[in-house]
C-alpha cells in the first residue's frame, strides 16, 4: 500500500470543555496519512485514478469548521470515519494538534490509526 498524506491542515473550530472554549473558535492542525494504491494513477496520469487530497481537505475544512466537539478525541474519530467511508481507503493515521492548549507546550493532541493497512 502507498501513502498519500496531508500535513498541517489548519482549521478554526469550536473545541474544548471550558466555557470560553465554547464561545471562541480555536485553531486545530490535522495531519493525515492515507493508505491507497497509486499504481493506476501513476500509469494513467489522471486525477480520477487516485485519492484526491484536495477533495479530502475541502471535506474536512467544511466538517471541522462547522463542528463543536468538546474533545479532540471525538473530533479525531469523526474525521477518521469520514475519510475511511467517503474516500474508500482501507487505513488512515490521523494526528490532531491543538496549539496553545497547555501553557508552555507548543501543542497537544492525539494520534489515531483506523482501518486495516494492507
Amino acid at each position: 500500500m502507498d501513502i498519500i498524506y496531508l500535513n498541517d491542515l489548519e482549521i478554526e473550530t469550536i473545541i474544548g470543555i471550558f466555557d470560553w472554549e465554547r464561545r471562541v473558535k480555536q485553531k486545530v492542525r490535522i495531519t493525515l496519512e492515507m493508505a491507497t494504491d497509486i499504481s493506476k494513477a501513476a500509469a494513467s496520469d489522471h486525477i480520477d485514478d487516485t485519492l484526491n487530497y484536495k477533495l479530502v481537505a475541502k471535506r474536512l475544512i467544511d466538517f471541522v469548521g462547522n463542528s463543536e466537539f468538546q474533545l479532540v478525541e471525538t473530533l479525531a474519530e469523526r474525521i477518521a470515519n469520514i475519510v475511511l467511508s467517503e474516500f474508500d481507503i482501507p487505513w488512515v493515521r490521523l494526528r490532531i494538534n491543538k496549539p496553545g492548549a497547555v501553557r508552555y507546550a507548543g501543542d497537544v493532541g492525539v494520534i489515531i490509526e483506523r482501518g486495516n493497512q494492507v
